[in-house]
């Protein structure tokens, strides 16, 4: 089982995306004083009845320095601390004011509820997001406002895509009828991309031994190696001798799927291969099943593997057959829409759908309402 990398230390600011390799621990209490929520003034909490004297103000970064008693308020901002004596907040909608002097206006009244009280959030020493958790912008801004300017993250892997096949071109604009321009490799590297440090992409590589051999010397600095193409067990599909001949040690070169039933994972030293097929929907349904994952995993992520959704299904679907199917599909206001098209080879299809719709083997049929299993994808049509 593939284990996370070292962790290392980095600005928060920067940490967008990361893992948590450590708990992260408030280092101060949010807020640090009772605080204002509202506009409006302080009063004491026994004193809620008025008039009262107004006899200075406390603002955001500038507080009152005195203290307040009976028969006096503080003007207060929201956000401001609550001066000494403080138990309540009479809102700026309730007052009547005239010079120094306050009243309560109609049914007005100073409350607590008004009073964001000290530690509320969280407390100096709580833990906030375990290890594991990924770093978006809301737990970047608490990172920071509990008192952290750096954060332990895993390390990201480093990932190198093959493109194998002598029919790929690399020029999308010189592929002859015969040929195909070279989209598994742009795919692989742009789905990766928020989970590694860096893509080096190799090829299109000719099918022939001499050639695979030096694509993947040429990868061995990579914590993990993706091929495209050439995994299956046809006279041309000499990926799996070439990873013998390199060296690696083949886990398995077949899953129970469709797409995607020729996978390949193997390994030499601390490097992992994933071999996956050529057919595009192929290659992007298991790089999303077994490739992200992967890396997700080496990144530190505590729960590594695609979050499942489930929804209604708009439209009826047959039931499973002897292999695990995944379906493209579009989720919609009132469920998901699985598309009729599913050659693997159709990107067009792959590119309208926002998800994929996971067919069980054996599994049932199911009638518009059922409910099934989703994987949301991140970049599918326009959501």
């Amino acid at each position: 089982m593939a284990e996370p990398l070292n962790s290392e230390s980095m600005p928060v600011s920067e940490a967008k995306g990361r893992y948590l390799a450590k708990p992260l621990v408030a280092q101060r209490s949010q807020p640090a004083a009772d605080l204002s929520a509202m506009d409006g003034y302080a009063v004491a909490s026994d004193d809620l009845s008025g008039p009262w004297r107004v006899i200075g103000e406390s603002k955001g970064g500038a507080p009152f320095t005195g203290s307040i008693a009976v028969g006096e308020a503080v003007r207060i901002s929201t956000g401001a601390l609550i001066p000494d004596g403080g138990g309540a907040v009479l809102i700026q909608e309730d007052a009547e004011r005239y010079d120094d002097d306050l009243r309560l206006l109609d049914d007005g009244k100073p409350t607590d509820r008004y009073i964001r009280r000290a530690g509320f959030d969280f407390e100096d020493g709580d833990i906030l997001v375990g290890p594991g958790e990924r770093l978006g912008p809301a737990q970047i801004a608490l990172a920071t406002a509990a008192g952290h300017s750096q954060v332990e993250v895993g390390k990201l892997p480093s990932l190198c895509v093959i493109d194998a096949g002598n029919e790929l071109v690399a020029d999308p604009g010189m592929a002859e009828t015969h040929q195909l321009p070279a989209s598994n490799g742009v795919m692989l590297a742009a789905m990766s991309a928020p989970f590694v440090s860096r893509c080096e992409r190799i090829g299109p590589v000719a099918d022939r031994m001499d050639a695979l051999l030096g694509a993947f010397a040429m990868a061995e600095s990579a914590d993990v190696i993706v091929t495209s193409g050439g995994a299956s067990v046809g006279d041309h599909d000499l990926v799996r001798p070439a990873l013998e001949a390199w060296g690696a040690e083949i886990d398995f070169r077949r899953v129970a799927m469709r797409p995607g039933k020729p996978l390949m994972v193997a390994q030499k030293g601390y490097q992992i291969v994933l071999g996956l097929p050529g057919n595009p929907v192929s290659a992007y349904v298991t790089a999303f099943l077994f490739l992200l994952p992967l890396l997700r995993r080496l990144a530190g992520a505590g729960s590594p593997l695609p979050h499942a959704l489930h929804l209604p299904t708009i439209v009826p679907l047959p039931g499973g057959g002897t292999r695990t199917e995944l379906l493209r599909g579009r989720m919609e206001a009132d469920g998901v829409r699985a598309f009729m098209q599913r050659d693997s080879s159709a990107l067009r299809t792959l590119a309208r759908a926002n998800a994929l719709i996971r067919r069980d083997v054996d599994a049932d049929e199911a009638m518009p309402g059922d409910i099934i299993t989703v994987y949301p994808l991140q970049y599918g049509g326009n959501a």
